[in-house]
């Protein structure tokens, strides 16, 4: 990698897909045949690729982060129209953040922002309603922070 920048911020916008349990559909040529439960999922993950990538472009980035790395996510999720709109809430139902965090660091993955996700030591996550808290965007998707700790 040239010019190895310490930090990437990627901005995402869409509906988060979280990376559930897969589903047994039968058998094909003497293999199991997998699928993902949820039909979010993928188009999540290559939403997640390409703005990787674009940021990766923006910064000159060539190649994946090495080392040890910090991840901050924070998903922005739609707002219940039966959520209270004057005061800050937080949203504590489905989707879960763990299968939200598993999707987007896969999709990290394929798009070449670091060479294996093992490499991720620290990370923070949290979920977030539009325009309410710290990395909270002004419409649904995730606001990604990577950083080099070394």
């Amino acid at each position: 990698m040239t010019g190895k920048p310490h930090r990437l911020v990627i901005e995402v916008y869409g509906i988060p897909g979280p990376q559930g349990s897969k589903r047994f559909v039968g058998m094909r040529g003497g293999r199991g045949v997998m699928v993902e439960s949820s039909a979010k999922v993928k188009p999540w993950r290559e939403a997640v690729k390409w703005a990787a990538r674009e940021a990766m472009a923006s910064v000159g980035m060539t190649g994946p982060l090495d080392g040890p790395l910090r991840v901050r996510l924070t998903f922005t999720l739609p707002k219940p129209k039966s959520a209270p709109k004057t005061r800050v809430t937080y949203p504590d139902r489905k989707p879960d953040g763990s299968k939200l965090q598993r999707s987007t660091e896969d999709a990290l993955t394929d798009a070449g922002v670091w060479a294996d996700d093992a490499r991720v030591v620290e990370w923070i996550g949290a979920k977030r309603f539009p325009n309410e808290g710290d990395g909270a965007l002004d419409a649904p998707g995730v606001r990604i922070v990577v950083e080099v700790m070394a």
